[in-house]
């Protein structure tokens, strides 16, 4: 697989992709058209606002800054006031001490000078801004450059705004470089509230004492945090966001946080932020939804600003104001919090006027193109990943797209909208329906195969066999999918190994080895998954009458030398380790040399290694003959049925296996290996171990 060609050979019209994917070629007029739409928002910022760099400063312009000298100036966006104060705990809520002027843009401003030399606003008190709607309403809104919201569930669920500056020595300063970006992505989807075997929201401080090097040992190299952004509902796994530049408050605060990713950054892990601008939480006391009294500042006014689906608010992307308020955004999680990128949620539905709603993509190419692109969300995604990559070279950005739009992991120079990585969504499906609707017997090997490698030339993929999707109630994690009542009575070593267990610990194993080596460039695992976390997730909520029973992750059970999770543990280390020191993520996509639908099994090649799956659920082979291309010694360096991952030792690792120079399955040698059922084998020329 060649990498993407260099912008600088590309056409300047944004038509390079066509060299990569001719099938494009139909559609040479609107990729241009993409194109200069985005060339056209880009001349217009630069004439505007000086370019990209400084547009996406606006923090440092809009909600409260404190000037060198102590005073605090405070500017908001809300064209439809007539009138507005900045009230809070520090004027005694008096809407005549602090009014705010507005300019031709419809921005407000309001200066609070210092006193002593000190800002006037004390450090974590209450504030909001107060507005005049042209009907005379009086209301009250949480600032949307907010920096810090926190919530009493005792007086009210409702977020109130505080002015978070704490004094020089209580501010988190970063000691560590970030870590340089990772060949090969080993990503650790973790969630820091469920971080916990306890029923309760754990603690940023909490996940870096106890969360970071379990990742570190695992051999993961990233983690993705999931639910930073505050949201007002625990439950919504953080998809509602209410305030884009808060760390959510029932973690602890934005200095723990600053303190989480630094500690991560010091044991080499990269830490991506799951943002989440696709939608925004239809909250108005505590959210942006009727900011100025009107339903169309920061999102598309009517239906068109509405998701059905997600109950939430659509942001208008062609709005000068919006894109300075979401690029500011990622500026602000990379300078103030020090992430490394980002994973986009919901990219499909920015994508498209239909949002993904009601369409299956059948992968036809008219889909990507015409009335149902929405192209002011395309650009608006070439625009943050264009100002992420120029400004940030080492940042990584990961796309959540469904539909499998074309040049979504392509530079913008070459017609592409600039991502990283797209997240292989159609993999996971495959395994819960697998495991839901057929025998063990029935699976198609020609078909598993298809599925983990059908991705785009040149774009990149990461592959999962299950994310936190796969874990939320209604659906099962694999392991309760394979296991399930047997998990609770027989994952003891002192108690029976049961035919279930192990085949759900044998599959456990193999469905993630070959979606490691086969499905991508990158790798995602979903914090418990990849020791085969028992139960699904919940988090609490009216209809479970408030529980935290299932907000949690067991990772004690790891721990305990007795119980057999430990085994899976130590795989997902192995595959991890073995990853880092062959680089097969990095490497071309592999070659497939085998596909037996009788024998179930799968032979293919990638990185230098040999890759040997028996998915046979009765049959063990003896001298089972597969073709390798590089003739050699081979020796073991991942073995399923090893015992220490719980396996039965039927291959010893001592073991050589030598090539034979006669062509097979069209490779220019072959090799004999015994492949017990439900085993795989990842053997390595000797001298590489």
């Amino acid at each position: 697989m060649g990498s993407p060609q260099t912008a600088d050979s590309s056409p300047p019209d944004g038509t390079g992709v066509i060299k990569l994917d001719p099938w494009l070629e139909p559609f040479r007029d609107a990729l241009k058209q993409r194109f200069n739409f985005v060339e056209g928002w880009v001349k217009a910022i630069n004439e505007t606002e000086g370019g990209l760099e400084t547009f996406s400063k606006g923090y440092e312009r809009f909600g409260l800054n404190v000037q060198s000298n102590g005073d605090i100036v405070y500017r908001e966006w809300a064209p439809n006031a007539v009138q507005a104060q900045l009230v809070g705990e520090f004027n005694n809520w008096d809407v005549t001490a602090h009014p705010m002027t507005k300019n031709d843009f419809g921005v407000w401003e309001v200066t609070v000078p210092a006193v002593s030399g000190a800002p006037a606003i004390p450090h974590d008190s209450k504030i909001k801004i107060s507005m005049v709607t042209p009907s005379g309403e009086r209301i009250y809104r949480i600032p949307a450059w907010i920096k810090r919201v926190v919530q009493d569930l005792n007086v009210s669920p409702t977020y109130e705004s505080v002015f978070w500056n704490p004094p020089a020595e209580k501010q988190y300063k970063f000691q560590h470089p970030r870590p340089k970006r990772p060949e090969s992505l080993r990503i650790y989807e973790a969630h820091v509230g469920i971080s916990s075997p306890e029923t309760k929201v754990a603690t940023y401080k909490e996940f870096t004492s106890n969360m970071l090097p379990r990742i570190k040992y695992l051999g993961y190299n990233a983690i993705q945090l999931m639910a930073i952004m505050e949201h007002a509902y625990y439950a919504s796994f953080g998809y509602q966001v209410n305030n884009f530049f808060a760390a959510s408050s029932r973690y602890g605060t934005p200095e723990d946080l600053k303190e989480l990713v630094d500690k991560a950054h010091s044991m080499g892990l990269v830490v991506l932020l799951d943002v989440v601008h696709s939608h925004a939480s239809k909250n108005v006391l505590d959210g942006l939804n009727m900011f100025d009294g009107t339903d169309h500042l920061y999102f598309h006014g009517g239906g068109k600003g509405r998701h059905e689906l997600w109950d939430s608010r659509l942001f208008n992307y062609g709005n000068h104001e919006v894109l300075r308020f979401l690029l500011s955004n990622l500026r602000f999680w990379m300078e103030e919090y020090g992430f490394d990128g980002f994973r986009f949620d919901g990219v499909t539905s920015m994508l498209y006027t239909h949002h993904g709603i009601g369409t299956g993509f059948s992968g036809g190419y008219h889909e990507y193109f015409g009335s149902s692109v929405d192209e002011e969300g395309v650009m608006y995604l070439t625009l943050a990943n264009e100002m992420l990559h120029n400004l940030y070279p080492n940042c990584i950005t990961v796309a959540e797209d469904v539909s499998g739009m074309p040049a979504l992991c392509l530079p913008h120079s070459l017609g592409g909208v600039g991502f990283d990585y797209r997240l292989a969504m159609a993999v996971p499906d495959m395994y819960i329906k697998l495991l839901k609707e057929k025998g063990d017997d029935e699976w198609d090997i020609g078909n598993l195969s298809f599925t983990l490698t059908n991705r785009r030339h040149g774009e990149k993929t990461i592959a999962y066999a299950e994310s936190h999707d796969q874990a939320l109630v209604g659906d099962k994690t694999l392991m309760m999918w394979l296991c399930d009542k047997e998990m609770y009575t027989h994952m003891s070593v002192l108690t029976e190994f049961t035919p279930i267990i192990e085949r759900g610990m044998a599959l456990h194993k193999m469905i993630r080895l070959v979606t490691h080596g086969l499905g991508g460039e990158g790798y995602l695992n979903f914090e418990g998954n990849e020791f085969g976390h028992p139960e699904w997730l919940d988090f609490p909520r009216e209809g479970n009458k408030n529980s935290f029973w299932y907000a949690r992750r067991q990772l004690n059970l790891t721990e305990d030398h007795l119980l057999r999770y430990k085994f899976l543990n130590e795989f997902d280390r192995g595959m991890q380790l073995t990853e880092e020191k062959y680089g097969w993520l990095h490497s071309p996509q592999a070659y497939i040399s085998l596909k037996n639908e009788a024998d179930k099994v799968l032979v293919f090649e990638r990185a230098g290694l040999l890759w040997i799956f028996n998915f046979h659920p009765t049959k063990s082979f003896t001298d089972y003959r597969v073709g390798v291309e590089q003739a050699g010694t081979y020796r073991i360096v991942l073995d399923t049925d090893d015992p220490a991952f719980g396996g039965l030792n039927r291959n010893l690792k001592e073991t050589r296996f030598f090539t034979t120079d006669m062509p097979w399955n069209g490779r220019s040698n072959f090799l004999q290996v015994y492949i017990p059922t439900r085993t795989a084998l990842v053997l390595a020329l000797e001298e590489t171990l």
